[in-house]
């Protein structure tokens, strides 16, 4: 594998009606910085250097969690120390509350989209993003792709799920037996997120997603062009840091 054909993370984009409203959201829950506005997309900047974007899609469907009829696809899992008090916070905010394990509770943001705040004695203050995390029914196969394609490592692979790290990113694969793909531009089973991955090359990096199971999906652009992983899953190879 040559640097032409290994992809970097970019950033997880979340699709949204209202932009502003739900990059202000997490802006405002998390204390990270918005550091790119456009018509179409905000960019936030986490505390360490990774970002999560916010993709305007005028007919986006929210997902219904639980439940498989309008899926969640993507979640965020997000650290801190105090995290019921973040998840007060949060609902003050707009989220609403889903659910809660020993160590997390999990809400719903203002768009739709589930989220996790998990407890960390050792976070320190502020919030951090742990891992954009993707559902799959095989997430030991989903990690591999992903781990083939971004020249990084498995870190982790068990019964509930597997994470990929590399370059201080986690992406995490979680299992969920009766998952259920989305549909490249259909609207019943929207997308609900994806990934921007950095190449130097789109060709080649065309080349290495396909040889990896990948497929080639329609649109695009000079500077993008969009593929489903082997889960469906749509994401972007995109040749520098901006929307698809």
């Amino acid at each position: 594998m040559t640097a032409s054909t290994t992809a970097r993370l970019d950033m997880v984009a979340l699709d949204t009606r209202d932009i502003d409203a739900l990059a202000s959201f997490y802006a405002d829950l998390t204390g990270w910085e918005i550091v790119k506005k456009t018509d179409r997309w905000v960019r936030l900047r986490t505390d360490d250097g990774q970002e999560i974007g916010f993709q305007c899609s005028p007919e986006h469907i929210a997902p219904e969690w639980p439940g498989q009829d309008l899926p969640q696809q993507f979640h965020l899992d997000i650290t801190v120390d105090g995290h019921e008090a973040a998840t007060e916070r949060a609902v003050a905010l707009g989220a609403t509350r889903l659910a809660a394990g020993a160590s997390w509770i999990t809400l719903a943001d203002p768009a739709g989209h589930p989220f996790d705040l998990c407890q960390n004695d050792t976070a320190g203050p502020g919030m951090h993003l742990y891992a954009a995390t993707i559902d799959a029914l095989d997430p030991s196969a989903l990690a591999r792709f992903y781990a083939d394609l971004l020249g990084t490592e498995v870190a982790y692979d068990g019964p509930e799920g597997a994470l990929v790290v590399g370059e201080g990113k986690s992406i995490m694969f979680q299992r969920v037996e009766t998952y259920t793909a989305p549909v490249w531009q259909d609207p019943k089973r929207p997308q609900q997120a994806h990934l921007d991955l950095l190449v130097d090359d789109l060709d080649a990096g065309e080349q290495r997603v396909a040889a990896l199971g990948g497929t080639r999906l329609s649109g695009g652009g000079d500077d993008f062009r969009v593929f489903a992983d082997p889960a469906g899953h749509p994401f972007c190879l995109v040749t520098v840091p901006a929307a698809a």
